[in-house]
């Protein structure tokens, strides 16, 4: 098939590597987010997707919005057969949806109609699942609402974040999206609706979520911690400035630590919860770069009774 792959970000890369790599299908144009600001010089610029596509020498099509007119008429010009989608980033209108004759299908990091949304699997971490997975599906108006091809499984391990988890489902996806494009060229696969039952939504983790409320039991503080790792990123509030928290370890043998209550040692830094303190292992002070706790407590030289988290 004649395919336009849709995506921006460096997880939607080896699923492009993956149809690019078929001897099946033709990838002949990509569709990616608008270059965008990035770094201390804010510069703009190109997707990782958009970088990838040009490598292979891909025609690339950055719309400002995908209903632009320009862009639906070079995309009827293009005429593709199926446009598969990973992260791309913008809802797709009606006009648009219309255009291939197999649909948009999309690679979702969930099993649906578990996490319908944009974070997936930062939710799926921060809820404790054990086991999630990805899903091809027909793209339709609603929110990851249409009708399923495909789904793999992967365990959610007990020290993952959100960011080790979706590696390995993005590649592993790469692999279920081919399968799916097969599927439908050669009329084997049908797509099946949704159970109505088991919906739950994963809207987009904002900064002010990532927040770490120390009356919470440890168990609770760990899967934000790792939840919003590496993005937003789990923080908390040290003598008025914000602290990034970037891994925490069960520490049960610290029960008398009241919540947010730091105490420091040699080579370990400890905080209360809503139940048993937990090991700081990383963390990132305002303005510096990432270091081991233990590091940090000594240059900060932490007090008696000091705290995290805001003061009431």
């Amino acid at each position: 098939m004649r395919l336009v792959f849709a995506g921006t970000p460096e997880v939607a890369v080896p699923a492009l590597d993956a149809l690019l790599a078929s001897d099946r299908h033709e990838v002949v144009a990509v569709v990616t987010r608008p270059d965008a600001p990035a770094g201390r010089g804010r510069r703009l610029v190109a997707s990782p997707v958009a970088e990838r596509a040009e490598e292979a020498g891909i025609e690339v099509l950055k719309p400002a919005r995908p209903r632009d007119e320009d862009f639906l008429a070079r995309l009827r010009e293009i005429a593709p057969d199926c446009c598969p989608v990973v992260a791309y980033g913008a809802l797709l209108p009606k006009a648009a949806l219309e255009i291939p004759a197999h649909g948009w299908v999309n690679l979702h990091f969930s099993l649906l109609p578990a996490w319908r949304g944009a974070a997936p699997v930062q939710h799926a971490v921060l809820a404790g699942d054990e086991v999630t997975g990805a899903s091809t599906f027909l793209i339709e108006e609603g929110l990851d609402s249409g009708p399923v091809f495909g789904v793999l499984t992967e365990e959610v391990r007990p020290t993952d974040t959100s960011g080790d988890l979706l590696t390995r489902l993005a590649f592993a996806g790469a692999g279920l999206l081919a399968a799916t494009m097969d599927g439908i060229e050669d009329g084997t696969l049908r797509a099946v609706p949704q159970p109505a039952e088991g919906v739950s939504l994963a809207p987009k983790i904002k900064v002010e979520d990532a927040e770490i409320d120390w009356q919470a039991p440890a168990l609770r503080v760990d899967r934000v911690v790792r939840g919003c790792a590496p993005a937003p990123g789990a923080w908390t509030v040290f003598r008025g400035e914000r602290l990034k928290v970037m891994e925490v370890a069960p520490a049960v043998d610290r029960t008398e630590l009241a919540p947010g209550e730091l105490a420091a040692a040699k080579n370990s830094v400890h905080a209360g919860t809503g139940s048993h303190a937990v090991e700081l292992r990383w963390v990132q002070p305002q303005g510096k770069k990432p270091m081991r706790a233990a590091d940090w407590a000594r240059g900060v030289r932490i007090g008696e009774r000091e705290t995290l988290g805001r003061q009431v």
